[in-house]
């Protein structure tokens, strides 16, 4: 694969492009700050023969109006990629935003509105060149309306919404679209959190992803435990749920 990997600076999305350089694939890094992205390069070609071509460029999901740029530089260093793996994302619990509005706004725009005008811009070029495979990760979070993530698996609600209706309009044409719905995973995100029952790491996490994107799947749920998890409480009564705080 000729993979572009936006997160590639830490947790899920640099095990993402570890494992894709270890095996062989052409790897180009999207994200911020800058020198991070150098960091995550100069790793990836310490580690692997492969990710002597790894290059980068700067993009922040904050500020759609780079987009275009950052994607005709990976097509440049790719000749023209045919992966695309979205990681990115904003998270703060619901005591910070509480009396930040300003923060919840961010985090809403990021999560959903960017992410979709990012992923119809990676949409276009890859129907394009008649197909390719667009991964991105949204959240267990996004299932029900629970209380310790209202706001934030809202925002990972209508990705996976958008994310299944493209799977429907465009498989026919070649493009493979894979809904990745992490549970509670052991990243910098998740820094200061009590790890739950089940909680993964992103190595485990890069694994599941590349065979599920290999197999073609539409959606993943990783750690596996967490789709027999998310099964039951997508069952669970309304009155329960007002009851329980997961």
């Amino acid at each position: 694969m000729k993979a572009v990997v936006l997160g590639g600076t830490s947790g899920m999305g640099r095990a993402i492009a570890q494992k894709l350089v270890e095996r062989g694939d052409s790897v180009f890094l999207l994200g911020f700050p800058e020198a991070d992205l150098e960091k995550s390069a100069a790793d990836l070609k310490a580690r692997h023969a492969k990710g002597e071509t790894a290059k980068y460029a700067v993009l922040d999901l904050e500020k759609p109006e780079g987009f275009a740029a950052a994607l005709d530089a990976a097509d440049k260093a790719l000749d023209d990629f045919d992966t695309m793996i979205v990681t990115a994302a904003m998270f703060a619990t619901p005591e910070q935003m509480e009396d930040n509005i300003e923060l919840l706004r961010r985090l809403v725009t990021v999560n959903y509105a960017n992410t979709v005008v990012f992923c119809e811009h990676v949409k276009k070029r890859l129907l394009a060149r008649g197909g390719g495979k667009l991964t991105v990760f949204s959240s267990v979070a996004g299932e029900r309306g629970r209380k310790p993530v209202g706001v934030y698996g809202s925002s990972k609600a209508g990705l996976s919404i958008y994310l299944e209706a493209l799977d429907h309009k465009h498989n026919a044409q070649g493009l493979d679209v894979l809904c990745v719905k992490p549970g509670f995973v052991k990243t910098g995100m998740t820094a200061g959190l009590k790890p739950p029952p089940f909680a993964g790491e992103p190595d485990q996490v890069a694994r599941d992803v590349l065979a599920a994107m290999d197999a073609k799947k539409p959606v993943l749920y990783t750690p596996f435990m967490w789709a027999l998890v998310m099964f039951i409480i997508r069952l669970l009564p309304r009155f329960v749920m007002r009851k329980i705080n997961f």
